[in-house]
């Protein structure tokens, strides 16, 4: 009989059943939460069923088996790696997971480097607040977003879905947290680069690197573990506006190194360095004088700027773009990238300026006015402007010419003359001068009659008896009009009598006779004197009737000479009797103060002949008879001064 039929072997085997049903439960019980291998034994719907032994099988989503970015590449027959969350299930399966297989294997490997401070490898694929979510084989890491670049980057997008290489900042097994910086690989290696490419880094090398930043001034270029900033101005030898006109971002670029400090490890680059100057033999292509085609780049406030090849500019300064607009802005003339036609005028190749005319390239108008209207022709204009100085016309096109407030009016002085005038007032001038090189033209008002001084100078001589015409009375004097001349009796030649030297006895429109003294061009006044002329009539009566040294009267002389004034009186009632009767009362009361003075002196006057005849007394008498002479002539003056009083009121009437 068998030991089955005895049954000894009964109790063995259930001890090894037992035995191993205890170790399977132990071994399930320890295997779950970790990673377990399986092998795939079937597809369907997209889930993967894997055996991992232990009588259990799980299922598995395929997209847990593709790479990041990369579909799944699975089938039936693999063997995968799992991990074993639970055993089983509601429905008896176990709960499998290969995302989280590879994250534990992904935070084993990263320990390890954050250990040894490594660098582990990623792929940027989201964006979260402060920075960017980073697939490190399976562990989601967190990218600062200062920790990106060395330097800001405004566009990441070229850095998403790219694979780069990070160093592990922080790990927080237990969160589930990993930090992670691209800024200090690129940092460690940037290091190293700098120091082997400043060993060999001289002036004048050449090089390749790659735009990092723009900014208004420039562009910095990485060439390979250390910057270096290429200027604006030294990006072309035309004219750059803005560096993104020439570069962009991540563009490679060949440039040289204009100027290298070891010190602050600066490097200065430039790219037009690499191109043949164009300032080369600038005077032979651009001869003074010649005419060349441009186009506008640059308008300023002073001028425009003229590109005549690329590389080569002159500048229009802002007096020779037009013969005649002087105070406008250039923008105002020409436009930017417009073709224009320029002369130039001055080549300057060590400070690399070119002096270029656009007038040059147009007619003169002022040539052509000065052709057309020399001096001395009139003109004929609206009053455009009017100023402190003086009235500009618009004369023939748009040129102006100017007349000066000495020369608006012969009469009025120059500040009343002008308020004369308006704006859109149209008037005729003279042309005194034409200047085309200062491009001014002189007009004259004034001068389209003739100068009433001039006419009255040559008849007007100094010591000549005129009859004027009293338009003014002042504190200092009388102003007067002497044959359409200005003139002017100042307060101490009004009278030889004190009394009678007051401006305020005459009045405007008042007639009368003096002498004229000088004749001032300087000021164009003619000054006369009343007291000038009362002299020359007492010195003519005494000549023409006698004198007290003769043996006539000083009476005697007066009385001649007042019955002449009579006889003209009468003589000229006749010929006009109104004038007469204004004389005539005017007067009395001159006549009688006249008269009653004549009678005293006259009176007086015989006392001489008195003395005089005495003469022949004996000898000690001579010193009073010399004496009585002296009296007769001192009372002889005073007659003859009461007789130019006489004479004038004669005249007068």
């Amino acid at each position: 009989m068998s030991n089955h039929a005895t049954g000894e072997e009964t109790p063995s085997t259930e001890e090894n059943f037992a035995a191993l049903f205890a170790e399977s439960l132990e071994k399930a019980d320890t295997a779950e939460g970790t990673v377990v291998k399986g092998i795939v034994i079937s597809i369907e719907n997209d889930m993967a069923l894997v055996d991992i032994g232990l009588k259990a099988e799980g299922r598995v989503p395929v997209k847990e088996f593709s790479e990041q970015g990369e579909p799944p590449e699975i089938k039936v027959g693999d063997e995968v790696e799992v991990y074993l969350d639970r055993l089983e299930n509601v429905h008896g399966e176990a709960v499998l997971s290969r995302e989280k297989a590879r994250r534990e294997e992904a935070w084993i490997q990263l320990a390890s480097a954050f250990k040894d401070g490594g660098c582990v490898e990623g792929t940027i694929f989201g964006r979260v607040k402060g920075g960017f979510t980073v697939d490190l084989s399976g562990a989601v890491a967190f990218l600062p977003g200062s920790q990106v670049d060395i330097r800001p980057v405004r566009d990441v997008t070229p850095l998403m879905g790219s694979v780069f290489e990070f160093m592990i900042l922080k790990m927080d097994r237990r969160r589930g947290n990993i930090v992670v910086s691209r800024r200090a690989v690129l940092e460690e290696a940037r290091a190293e680069a700098r120091a082997e490419l400043i060993a060999g880094l001289k002036e004048g090398q050449v090089l390749e690197g790659v735009v990092k930043n723009i900014t208004d001034y420039g562009a910095f270029v990485d060439l390979g573990g250390i910057d270096g900033l290429l200027h604006v101005t030294d990006i072309a030898w035309r004219r750059v506006k803005h560096p993104t006109e020439a570069v962009s971002i991540g563009e490679t670029v060949k440039v040289q190194v204009i100027r290298f400090n070891r010190e602050t490890q600066r490097i200065s680059l430039g790219m037009k360095q690499l191109e043949e100057d164009p300032w080369d033999g600038v005077v032979a292509k651009y001869p003074t004088g010649t005419k060349f085609t441009g186009r506008v780049t640059n308008i300023t406030d002073y001028g425009a700027f003229v590109e005549l090849e690329p590389g080569v500019e002159g500048l229009v300064h802002i007096s020779e773009m037009s013969w005649t607009k002087k105070n406008v802005h250039p923008g105002k003339i020409i436009s930017t990238s417009q073709q224009v036609e320029v002369m130039v005028l001055d080549v300057d190749p060590n400070k690399r300026r070119i002096s270029l005319g656009l007038k040059q390239c147009r007619e003169n108008p002022w040539q052509e006015f000065v052709t057309k209207f020399p001096p001395d022709s009139e003109v004929e204009g609206a009053v455009k402007n009017i100023t402190e100085f003086g009235i500009f016309i618009g004369v023939h096109g748009e040129i102006d010419g100017m007349v000066h407030m000495s020369d608006i009016s012969w009469d009025k002085p120059g500040e009343e003359a002008i308020q004369d005038y308006k704006k859109g007032d149209v008037v005729k001038a003279k042309v005194l001068d034409v200047d085309v090189e200062k491009e001014r033209v002189s007009l004259g008002i004034k001068q389209l009659s003739d100068d009433p001084f001039a006419k009255s100078r040559s008849t007007l001589k100094r010591g000549r008896r005129v009859t004027c015409t009293v338009t003014g009375i002042v504190v200092t004097g009388v102003e007067v009009d002497v044959d359409g001349a200005a003139g002017f009796i100042r307060k101490a030649e009004l009278s030889r009598d004190r009394s009678e030297q007051r401006p305020d006895r005459f009045a405007v429109g008042e007639k009368f006779d003096a002498k004229v003294t000088t004749v001032d061009r300087a000021s164009r006044r003619i000054n006369l004197s009343i007291k000038a002329l009362e002299v020359a009539e007492e010195k003519q009566a005494m000549a023409e009737y006698g004198s007290s040294d003769s043996g006539a009267s000083l009476g005697e002389i007066l009385g001649a000479a007042i019955s002449k004034a009579h006889e003209e009186k009468a003589s000229k009632q006749a010929d006009d009797p109104a004038a007469g009767d204004a004389a005539e009362e005017a007067g009395p009361k001159k006549k009688a103060e006249s008269k009653a003075k004549s009678g005293k002196k006259a009176e007086g006057a015989t006392k001489p002949k008195k003395k005089a005849a005495g003469a022949a007394k004996p000898k000690k008498k001579a010193a009073g008879a010399a004496k009585a002479g002296t009296k007769a002539k001192a009372e002889a003056g005073n007659e003859a001064e009461g007789n130019a009083e006489a004479g004038k009121e004669a005249q007068d009437a």
